[in-house]
């Protein structure tokens, strides 16, 4: 008697405290996060008492933002210290111009992070300019930047393709990622239905570029779409990606080619054939190599969410691993020139102004700092891409220079 008493008087003064428990939560106390608005507190409920009250497991501090910011922060994200914020639409750059409802399929492109289409162009443009001198006749300047405006113009809609189809495979991985979790299908913006047709949209837009190239090049385009749909599947199953990657994002340095009338399949092809090989497997380092300090920036929330990647797997050895990387790049695009006949303008240029930067890019880079890699990752694209660029087009320039004075009976030393 005197122990039902004492509970019942305890009862009765712990039940005020219950009057500032959120009641859309008391259906399911021993399940679910409880919220208290009088006291700013979150009691994560674990267990009961004897008496049907809950037992609090811990306490932490609650701010007044909203759900999404909540269930955020019960995400641990050791790759930023600051608890992200909850999605905020853009304000500034081209999709802070377009209507609301569009905004959501721009960012699905990536329009807002255009490094990745740098990335998939820059092997497009070296072989462009790899092949202008190759071609018969030789290849004019205008019909060169046509054909790289072209490739341009068909990065920007195969990335976006891409990155759609990375993130429909990935809709149950990014919620748990820091850096992904506000992506269009993790944060519900875009259903996944209405992704999957506006990858349609995007893809039969990169077929229309596709045939505005020679008919060839249809035999060698059509065949990177295996790569593009299955890449975000080896994350799965391989601490490789990045080399599937390479394999999907280097496919334009076989292109540059056929888009010029080069033939790479006929039987005098040979040199050629192997050139445009070693700038394949040339690029295919090159993506490993940025996207290994990409990786970086995720390694903890990639290794709770079981997710595979060379970051994780080489971690302590990263900076071996790209500058292994860098040497087998470098290696393989002087290969490239060699077979060709490139001049001193590729080797000095191309070659060594790739063995400068990215020298420079590996010994900068802190790996253990998110916004340094991604500082690096973006402006790598440009700063290594540039210079390689720089000496292909230089090396064409002179040729074609060469090539019109002989025609016109001059004599030109260069």
């Amino acid at each position: 008697m005197i122990g039902k008493m004492h509970i019942s008087s305890m009862c009765g003064r712990i039940r005020p405290l219950c009057r500032g428990v959120n009641r859309s939560t008391t259906s399911q106390l021993g399940r679910r996060v409880l919220t208290t608005t009088t006291y700013g507190i979150r009691v994560q409920a674990a267990s009961r008492t004897a008496v049907g009250f809950v037992k609090p497991t811990h306490l932490i501090a609650l701010h007044q933002t909203s759900n999404s910011h909540r269930r955020a922060s019960t995400l641990e994200s050791p790759s930023s210290p600051v608890v992200p914020e909850a999605y905020v639409p853009p304000t500034t750059g081209f999709l802070s111009r377009l209507p609301a409802s569009w905004v959501p399929y721009g960012e699905l492109m990536r329009l807002d992070k255009p490094a990745g289409t740098y990335y998939l162009f820059f092997p497009c443009l070296f072989s462009t300019l790899l092949a202008a001198p190759l071609a018969t006749p030789m290849a004019t300047p205008l019909q060169v930047v046509g054909t790289a405006a072209l490739f341009f113009s068909g990065a920007l809609i195969m990335r976006g393709a891409g990155c759609s189809i990375n993130d429909l495979w990935d809709r149950n991985l990014d919620p748990h990622v820091t850096r992904t979790r506000l992506r269009p299908i993790a944060r519900g913006a875009v259903t996944p239905f209405k992704a999957l047709a506006w990858t349609g949209v995007q893809l039969f837009a990169g077929l229309g570029v596709l045939l505005q190239f020679p008919p060839i090049c249809l035999a060698y385009g059509i065949p990177s779409l295996i790569l593009v749909a299955t890449y975000p599947l080896a994350k799965r199953v391989t601490y490789y990606p990045q080399f599937v990657l390479g394999l999907t994002f280097s496919w334009g340095a076989m292109m540059g080619f056929p888009a010029l009338g080069v033939d790479l399949l006929g039987a005098e092809a040979g040199a050629v054939r192997a050139s445009a090989a070693m700038l394949y497997a040339s690029n295919v380092a090159w993506t490993v190599l940025y996207d290994m300090i990409y990786a970086h920036m995720d390694v903890r929330d990639d290794a709770k969410a079981g997710i595979k990647s060379i970051a994780l797997k080489h971690g302590a050895d990263t900076k071996k691993v790209l500058t292994g990387l860098a040497i087998t790049q470098i290696g393989l695009l002087a290969g490239a020139g060699l077979t060709t006949g490139a001049g001193p303008a590729f080797f000095i240029g191309s070659c060594g102004g790739a063995a400068l930067t990215l020298g420079y890019i590996i010994r900068k880079v802190k790996l253990e700092s998110v916004k340094d890699c991604w500082w690096w990752f973006v402006n790598g694209c440009w700063i290594t891409g540039g210079v390689i660029s720089a000496g292909l087009g230089a090396d064409y320039l002179i040729q074609y220079i060469t090539d019109e004075g002989q025609k016109d009976g001059v004599v030109v030393e260069v």
